[in-house]
C-alpha cells in the first residue's frame, strides 16, 4: 500500500465536501445571531429552523422535540440528567456494562450526587444485551432505561425495538445512543422505538462539535445549561448555526446512502473476517457474529498486543485503533471486552478496524495480509 489506509472512523470520520460547502456561507459571512431581530439575525434563524427540519425528517420526531448539542457526549449527558432529573417518578436508572462512559459516568453522577440507585445489566459473550434481563432489572421507580443502539468497540447492534417496548410496557422512557448506528442503520425513533435518541456529527461527515438530542416533547426535562433559553428552554446558549447546517447536511445525505452503503460495507467486512481469521493464526473476532455494523470488525490476537499491533499497522500504513477513540492511550484493559466475559490480559489485545463505504475489496485484502505480518512481527518479539 502507497498510501496511508484510514479504518478508525468509528473514531471519527473526515468532513464531507457537501458538508463544508452546505456549512461555508455560515462561517464566512451568515454571522447572524438566530436570536436577533434584524435581518441578519432572521436569516440565521432561518437556516437554523431549516436545518432543525431536516433532522427531524431523518428521525421521524417533530422540529421542536430537535435539540442541537456540541457532540455525542453532551447529548447523552443531557438525555441521561435532563430526564431523570426532570421527571418526578423514582430514583432508579438502568443501563447496560457496555455503554459508552458519557452515560455510565453520567448515571454514576446522578447516584452519587441526587441519590439514584442504577442497575447495569450484563451482557453475553457476543456483547449482546438480552431485554428480558433488561426487563427483570426495571421496577416501579424506574425513570429511564438507556441503552447504545451499536456498540463502539466491538459493533454489536442491540435489540433496541424490544428494549423499548418493555420499557414502555412499563411506563418508563427509553434513551439510546446510536451515534456509531448512524449512517449504517435506521436510527429514527419510530424504527427504534425510543422516546429519546442521540447522535453526533463527526461519526458521518460533519465537523467535530456537532450533535443532537431527540426527545419527545411530552417528557418534563431538566436542562443542564440555563441562560437566554435556547433550544426551547433545553440548551441555553447563542446557537451554531453553522454546525447545525452541517449536521442536517452530513444526517440527509448518511440517509439518503444507508441502505446502499451498508449492504455493500457489509459485504467486504465479512470478507476482511474471513480473511483475517484465516491468515492470523489464534485470531478472534469480538461481538456478535452477525448482528454488527456494516463498517467494524473487531478481533484480539493473544500473545500480541494491542497497541504494538497498531504501532505494526502504523509502519504498514494502516491506521486503526485498539478500541475506544475515549480510551486511546490507556493501559487499562476495555471494560466492554470484560463485560463480555475476556480476561484482561487477552482484552489488551484487541484491535478494531473500522472503515467507511469507500473502502474497497482490493484494500482489505491488503490490510489482511498487514495485520498478518504486524502480528507475527509482534509475537516474535514478545515470544
Amino acid at each position: 500500500m502507497t498510501r496511508t489506509l484510514y479504518l478508525d472512523h468509528a473514531a471519527t470520520t473526515p468532513v464531507r465536501p457537501e458538508v463544508l460547502e452546505a456549512m461555508w456561507p455560515h462561517l464566512a459571512g451568515g454571522y447572524g445571531n438566530p436570536s436577533s431581530t434584524h435581518d441578519i439575525g432572521r436569516s440565521a434563524a432561518a437556516a437554523l429552523a431549516d436545518a432543525r427540519e431536516q433532522v427531524a425528517a431523518v428521525l421521524g420526531c417533530r422540529p421542536t422535540e430537535v435539540t442541537f448539542t456540541s457532540g455525542g457526549t453532551e447529548a447523552d449527558n443531557l438525555a441521561v440528567k435532563g430526564i431523570a432529573l426532570g421527571r418526578p417518578r423514582g430514583r432508579h436508572l438502568v443501563t447496560s456494562a457496555i455503554e459508552h462512559p458519557a452515560i455510565l459516568e453520567s448515571c454514576e453522577y446522578l447516584a452519587r450526587m441526587h441519590g439514584f440507585e442504577v442497575s447495569i445489566v450484563g451482557v453475553d459473550a457476543s456483547g449482546l444485551v438480552d431485554p428480558a434481563s433488561l426487563a427483570a432489572a426495571m421496577r416501579d421507580d424506574t425513570t429511564l432505561v438507556t441503552v447504545m443502539t451499536a456498540n463502539n468497540e466491538v459493533g454489536t447492534v442491540q435489540p433496541i425495538e424490544a428494549i423499548a417496548n418493555a420499557a414502555r410496557a412499563r411506563g418508563i422512557p427509553a434513551h439510546t445512543d446510536a451515534v456509531q448506528a448512524a449512517g449504517w442503520l435506521d436510527v429514527s425513533m419510530p424504527a427504534l422505538a425510543v422516546d429519546s435518541v442521540s447522535l453526533a456529527g463527526h461519526k458521518i461527515g460533519a465537523p467535530k462539535g456537532t450533535g443532537v438530542l431527540a426527545t419527545r416533547g411530552r417528557l418534563p426535562f431538566e436542562p443542564l445549561l440555563h441562560g437566554g433559553g435556547q433550544e426551547r428552554g433545553r440548551r441555553s446558549g447563542t446557537e451554531n448555526v453553522a454546525g447545525a447546517v452541517a449536521f442536517a447536511t452530513a444526517l440527509r445525505l448518511a440517509e439518503r446512502e444507508r441502505e446502499q452503503a451498508a449492504a455493500a460495507s457489509a459485504a467486504v467486512r465479512d470478507r476482511f473476517i474471513g480473511h483475517v481469521l484465516h491468515l492470523v493464526p489464534n485470531a478472534r473476532l469480538t461481538g456478535h457474529p452477525e448482528l454488527r455494523l456494516p463498517g467494524t470488525a473487531s478481533f484480539v490476537f493473544p500473545g500480541a498486543s494491542g497497541e504494538a499491533v497498531l504501532l505494526e499497522l502504523e509502519a504498514r500504513a494502516v491506521t486503526c485503533s485498539s478500541g475506544s477513540a475515549c480510551a486511546a492511550g490507556q493501559d487499562d484493559p476495555s471494560p466492554v471486552l470484560l463485560a463480555m466475559g475476556f480476561s484482561a490480559m487477552i482484552a489488551t489485545t484487541s484491535v478494531r478496524f473500522s472503515f467507511g463505504a469507500e473502502t474497497t475489496t482490493d484494500e482489505l485484502d491488503a490490510v489482511a495480509v498487514a495485520v498478518r505480518e504486524a502480528v507475527h512481527a509482534v509475537r516474535g518479539i514478545a515470544g
